[in-house]
């Protein structure tokens, strides 16, 4: 039988895995549903059509769920998810959907969400995900898995960043980050790829050599940037990431990318 603090409040309507823990001061909306081994430590809020995953624990004053900030909504019954396994850290708001967007803010597993950070609405964020301190995500956002963002980065509306990649902290992300790199500063421009990510996913040397030079020749080589994107496509051979990498700019056609300082 689920464990609920008397001071909670729960609608009846919620559905409750017979595990769940709900602390003291919580609340629980009438659309909520919390899989086995879901924990509200406490004074945590958990609101609208919202799905939170087996083994998630949400910490102090977080809010999930609530609605979009977006001039445009009007009280559609949009919804958040939220997958397994997750630590979400004091203060954190997850926003639900905009029905303009497709209506559905989407949170995968094994992510770290550290005290304040927010998803907007709209967002999809993916698997093994690391937020530092008051991260924060514009509407729309999407992020790949195995990506950090460091503490009071934020990731423009409509923003993408790709799998592996690192924000460092302070970032203002106004362009697309590509997989595996390591971008910094107001606005952020590339710096290299994240090579602390890459060793600590078991990259060996060899592949790491292989993808800097694939990474020079794209971002430093002669030639203009188009050019460059053209060769490296039929220089790839079986170098994987960087195929993704060139998939993830031509998927973004004319958006703005993240680039090394000229």
């Amino acid at each position: 039988m689920s464990r609920i603090h008397p001071t909670a409040i729960v609608d009846a309507a919620a559905r409750l895995a017979p595990d769940v823990e709900i602390g003291p001061w919580c609340r629980v909306g009438p659309e909520v549903t919390l899989h086995t081994g879901v924990q509200l430590v406490s004074s945590v809020v958990i609101d609208g059509v919202t799905e939170i995953g087996t083994g998630t624990v949400v910490h102090p004053f977080s809010v999930l769920g609530g609605p979009p900030q977006h001039g445009g909504y009007k009280g559609e019954p949009t919804r958040l998810v939220v997958g397994e396994n997750n630590l979400i850290r004091e203060g954190s708001t997850f926003n639900r959907g905009t029905v303009q967007g497709g209506g559905v803010t989407t949170i995968g597993s094994n992510c770290m969400f550290m005290t304040g950070a927010h998803v907007g609405h709209d967002a999809v964020v993916g698997n093994q995900v690391t937020f530092a301190n008051n991260a924060t995500l514009g509407g729309h956002v999407v992020i790949g898995d195995n990506v950090f963002l460091g503490g009071l980065c934020a990731v423009h509306q409509f923003g993408r960043v790709g799998r592996g990649a690192m924000v460092g902290g302070l970032a203002a992300v106004t362009r697309d980050v590509i997989p595996f790199g390591s971008v910094w500063g107001n606005h952020a421009r590339l710096h290299g790829l994240n090579m602390v990510g890459l060793k600590r996913r078991g990259f060996d040397r060899d592949r790491i050599k292989r993808m800097l030079a694939f990474y020079r020749d794209l971002f430093e080589g002669g030639g203009t940037f188009a050019e460059r994107l053209d060769r490296a496509e039929t220089e790839t051979g079986d170098l994987a990431e960087a195929a993704e990498i060139i998939t993830f700019i031509r998927d973004g056609g004319s958006r703005p990318l993240c680039l090394p300082e000229t």
